[in-house]
């Protein structure tokens, strides 16, 4: 099976992600209207000797929620704190991380939405008195107490905001969206990797690897990286349209940026399923992967570039999904008729 560009699991190579990664508003490209509210909250809390307001990051992966956590931290002149939702399993394990904090620190809790129910309602006093209550001791002779904690910043990070709680999600004081980004600015970010790495990327293979990058920072980086990999083995270490045309048909991502588990999604729905209405679980069934992969993953993309339809019964696919497969859209108007003959 083909090894995606882009999953919701952080890679090896995503260190190179971190060595690139903008340290300031200044330096992020994308997403404007979040950085424009940022500054002028960041800005009001520094003027107000108060700590930032709690941030709810969301969207699909690899748009830069991590990244931007880290550069609220910076613009804060505040260190930054770090956990993953799924790794808070006790209350223990939630204290100790809050019981460590520094004045100022930002708390980043990426996969918020996966942190048990029981998890969260501790983290409400904490965000709202900067405070927790703990029952230790064992049945018969446990005991509350109460732990006071600095004043610090949450920031949580999500792909699926709707399945936070209410409680939680309304004691964030600032909720923003990333939205998947323009071919133009990824291809300036692919042009400041090569910039940071001192190898030269035209401005036309720019834009090819932008055009294919999902609208995604995170895929466009990894792509630029295997690129400049052809680029200095196969060619002459500079990034020029042939050799990254080369490449990308060798990585076997195509114009649209659909890779090899993206055209076995659309495969399967349009040739299984004669196009939907299908179920995801179905769907994740036919091809071997995961629903959570399928739904957090391969759709977003398919959905926002209009590849598929979500509806009440399933999954449809559309004419551009056929015609990106090579597949004549009256192919499964056909076979629907055959079916209905049969009948």
């Amino acid at each position: 099976m083909d090894e995606r560009i882009i999953s919701t699991e952080e890679k090896e190579e995503d260190i190179f992600e971190k060595n690139i990664r903008p340290e300031n508003l200044d330096e992020y490209v994308g997403q404007e209207k979040i950085k424009e509210n940022l500054r002028v909250f960041i800005k009001a809390a520094i003027m107000r000797n108060e700590p930032l307001d709690h941030v709810l990051l969301y969207g699909p992966p690899g748009l830069g929620k991590t990244t931007l956590a880290h550069i609220i931290a910076n613009e804060l002149g505040s260190t930054l704190r770090t956990a993953s939702g799924p790794s808070i399993e006790k209350s223990g394990d939630l204290a100790a991380i809050l019981s460590n904090l520094e004045p100022g620190d930002v708390l980043f809790i990426d996969e918020i939405h996966r942190m048990p129910a029981y998890i969260e309602e501790i983290l409400y006093p904490a965000m709202e008195d900067f405070e927790i209550d703990l029952v230790i001791g064992g049945e018969g002779k446990s005991k509350s107490i109460k732990i006071n904690l600095p004043p610090f910043t949450l920031v949580g990070a999500t792909t699926r905001a709707g399945d936070l709680s209410s409680p939680l999600r309304d004691r964030f004081g600032i909720v923003a969206k990333l939205e998947y980004y323009s071919f133009e600015e990824l291809k300036n970010i692919v042009i400041r990797s090569g910039n940071v790495f001192d190898i030269k990327v035209d401005d036309d293979a720019a834009m090819e690897l932008a055009k294919r990058s999902r609208r995604t920072p995170r895929v466009a980086n990894r792509l630029f990286r295997r690129v400049r990999d052809f680029a200095l083995v196969e060619g002459n270490g500079k990034i020029d349209l042939d050799i990254t045309l080369k490449a990308l048909k060798r990585l076997n991502v195509d114009k649209s940026g659909l890779d090899g588990i993206d055209r076995e999604y659309l495969t399967s729905l349009i040739e299984k399923f004669n196009g939907g209405p299908v179920g995801v679980e179905t769907i994740a069934t036919s091809i071997g992967e995961e629903v959570t992969t399928i739904e957090d993953v391969v759709e977003p993309y398919l959905l926002q570039e209009g590849f598929i339809k979500r509806t009440r019964s399933g999954r449809i696919a559309t004419e551009k999904a056929y015609r990106s497969l090579g597949i004549d859209y009256n192919f499964g108007l056909f076979r629907e008729d055959d079916e209905d003959n049969d009948n």
